[in-house]
């Protein structure tokens, strides 16, 4: 619950620092001169950007949170058998541990989503952000039907 309200403190600041941007932008352009309106066009591209980049955050979040309430139901939300330092952070080799066994679980049911969902765990606790979302992009795109089962 602490995530959230931290992300969504953060994207309203998002949403304010994007207006403020786009106010200096109409500020540059309503100037007029051969060199403010067009710095002043470029300056009104940052805000749409950001604003695309956060809609896409946001979905992917709520997507995996949809995915992972769904596989909580149904019993499916891998198990927490990771060993952790005594400053709480997981043990690398456990990590490398439990990764193999998701990754072996995908590989004999690619076209399961919920595989693709523990994977995708597995990366993120062995600290491999790119591939943890990527997984649970694939994921996603299973349990959503963007994606045949066999071309997985």
């Amino acid at each position: 619950m602490r995530a959230k309200v931290v992300y969504f403190a953060l994207a309203a600041v998002l949403v304010v620092y994007f207006v403020l941007v786009g106010s200096r932008g109409v500020m540059l352009i309503q100037q007029g001169t051969v060199i403010t309106v067009p710095f002043g066009l470029a300056v009104l591209v940052l805000p749409f950007i950001g604003a695309w980049f956060l809609y896409r955050t946001t979905k992917f979040a709520r997507d995996a949170d949809r995915l992972a309430r769904e596989l909580e139901a149904e019993g499916g939300l891998p198990v927490d058998e990771l060993v952790r330092t005594p400053g709480g952070r997981i043990d690398r080799d456990s990590a490398d541990a439990v990764f193999a066994k998701r990754r072996e679980e995908t590989e004999e049911a690619p076209g399961d989503w919920r595989s693709w969902f523990r994977l995708a765990v597995a990366y993120h606790d062995a600290r491999d952000t790119p591939r943890a979302r990527k997984a649970m992009q694939h994921a996603i795109a299973l349990h959503d039907g963007k994606v045949s089962p066999s071309g997985a």
